[in-house]
């Protein structure tokens, strides 16, 4: 296999000017196979030994030989064929057990084929493409990668690439567990979507796990991946590992914020209906009646809160726990009922200028002593 890094100038679709990106090109010398990974920065030493482990994921096994330019991200000194690589690379090397071609200097033509792929995906893949996110950027040149560039016929070989590699992957060496870990470790980052990338699938985590540079690590146990903190390395996540790829494996659970405690979720709903009784009969009920959609029933009640005037809310909440009607939807449904009711009795008063709205209270007759009547009818006051 040979890798090598490139640049590529693309048109940011929101800052409508040119930014430069970073891609690791590898490609394997029979097949002519093709792999990369993109950056928005200058790739240090970790994020090269990275790639170069997602390569090796990609195409489930691992080259004899990799060829790689005198590059200062894997080798410090040439030292007359006595080579000294950066310390990232050299431990990724040794637990990896790969041979390693440095070209020598001024010799393109010892990695003409990975030169030719970086020239390919710049031209093919990068130029005229609108760049928005990285995590999509990727994304898209995976996609394209099993639609293009390695589906379809190379003008050298006159094969397609994907099918010639079905054959060379048999003779891949097995990647060996060590090289799956830094330090024993394997682990991902966290990107903004709140997913991680691992076997050529992007897996969930809860929302609101992404921060800057944060990474996770990721136990794989048979067909269970478990992703846990990189600190104090309690579990976030697991997930049943998927068999093929390009697929997003995911959780309903982890849309859902639950940085905020119900308690405290449930005691604001609470204090925003005035601490009421029905308020608090309303809420322990939804709590105690949907435990698993909890937090979704309390986030669709402070919505219709937002929503609804005070008097269609208060309605809604005598009514529901009038007729036992424990949940968000049903009292969104009444409060948006009584507050279109309210709507017409105003609409009709304005359509109906000369009638005036009374109280039904006030409209009540009054009542008279019977013996007023029969002193009328007698005809006089007596």
């Amino acid at each position: 296999m040979q890798v090598d890094i490139g640049e590529a100038w693309v048109r940011d679709a929101y800052r409508l000017r040119y930014i430069k990106l970073y891609c690791v090109a590898a490609v394997m010398s029979h097949s002519r196979y093709k792999w990369g990974v993109w950056h928005t920065k200058p790739l240090t030493a970790i994020q090269f030994v990275q790639a170069l482990k997602e390569c090796f994921e990609y195409i489930c096994g691992m080259p004899k030989e990799l060829v790689f330019d005198q590059d200062r991200l894997l080798a410090v000194d040439e030292n007359y064929g006595d080579i000294i690589f950066t310390q990232q690379f050299e431990q990724f090397r040794l637990s990896s057990g790969f041979e390693v071609y440095l070209c020598r200097g001024n010799d393109p033509e010892s990695k003409g084929r990975t030169e030719a792929v970086v020239k390919f995906f710049k031209g093919n893949f990068a130029r005229n493409r609108l760049f928005m996110d990285i995590d999509i950027w990727n994304r898209s040149f995976e996609e394209w990668l099993d639609r293009t560039g390695n589906a379809k016929q190379h003008t050298i070989t006159k094969k397609i690439p994907a099918e010639v590699f079905e054959q060379e992957r048999l003779f891949l060496k097995p990647v060996p567990s060590t090289i799956k870990f830094s330090e024993d470790i394997l682990t991902r980052t966290v990107h903004k979507d709140n997913k991680i990338f691992y076997g050529g699938n992007r897996y969930t985590v809860p929302l609101g796990t992404y921060s800057p540079g944060r990474e996770v690590v990721l136990d794989v146990d048979g067909d269970s991946l478990v992703i846990r903190d990189g600190i104090d390395n309690h579990i976030i996540a697991e997930h049943t590992l998927s068999k093929t790829k390009g697929e997003l494996v995911s959780n309903n659970n982890h849309r859902r914020d639950t940085t905020e405690k119900l308690d405290a979720v449930q005691d604001a709903l609470w204090q925003r209906l005035n601490r009421t009784e029905e308020a608090e009969i309303l809420l322990t009920q939804i709590r105690r009646l949907k435990p698993r959609y909890t937090r979704d029933q309390f986030a669709l009640l402070g919505k219709a809160l937002d929503k609804h005037d005070q008097m269609a809310i208060w309605k809604a909440l005598n009514y529901c726990v009038t007729h036992s009607l424990f949940s968000a939807v049903e009292f969104k449904n009444a409060a948006e009922y009584f507050e279109s009711q309210a709507g017409a009795e105003v609409a009709e008063t304005v359509q109906y200028g000369n009638v005036i709205a009374i109280d039904s209270a006030a409209a009540v007759s009054k009542k008279r002593e019977l013996s007023e009547y029969a002193r009328a009818a007698r005809g006089g006051d007596e």
